[in-house]
């Protein structure tokens, strides 16, 4: 993977590793009224046999980016995706800085219901709304 030299101006890197971690890294707006806004600057090695961004590519950042942001919902206990529906709206290349941005739509006592979306310089290039199960049990077993 080719990973970007420097860290765009208005941006710090996520510490993720992981599967994430090889496709990334996954930035962090610094703005203040950003909190939930994540980016990616896009490489040839993102790209498909066509020339745009994979979907693979698409789809990991959308769930990444609901999982921080229910993590943090659910005061950093660890959340799973239960399910994620995606509409792919348009395309992104090699090179394009992607933009995700996710909110909680609502929440319970173990769901949290987010709603993401990846936009690039041309505009909208996916939507997901996903369903998230918060974890009261690290997996540890005692």
């Amino acid at each position: 993977m080719t990973i970007p030299d420097k860290v765009p101006e208005g941006w710090k890197a996520v510490r993720i590793g992981g599967f994430m971690g090889k496709i990334g890294p996954l930035l962090r707006s610094t703005q203040i009224d950003e909190k939930n806004i994540y980016g990616l600057q896009t490489t040839d090695d993102h790209k498909n046999h066509i020339g745009l961004i994979h979907g693979g590519v698409l789809t990991s950042l959308l769930d990444q980016v609901v999982a921080l942001v229910a993590w943090n919902a659910a005061d950093r206990q660890p959340t799973v995706t239960v399910q994620m529906d995606t509409q792919f709206l348009g395309s992104a290349r090699s090179g394009d800085f992607l933009k995700a941005r996710a909110n909680i739509r609502h929440s319970t006592r173990s769901l949290i219901f987010v709603d993401a979306e990846i936009s690039c310089s041309d505009g909208l290039v996916a939507c997901a709304s996903a369903i998230m199960k918060i974890s009261r049990n690290s997996g540890q077993s005692t």
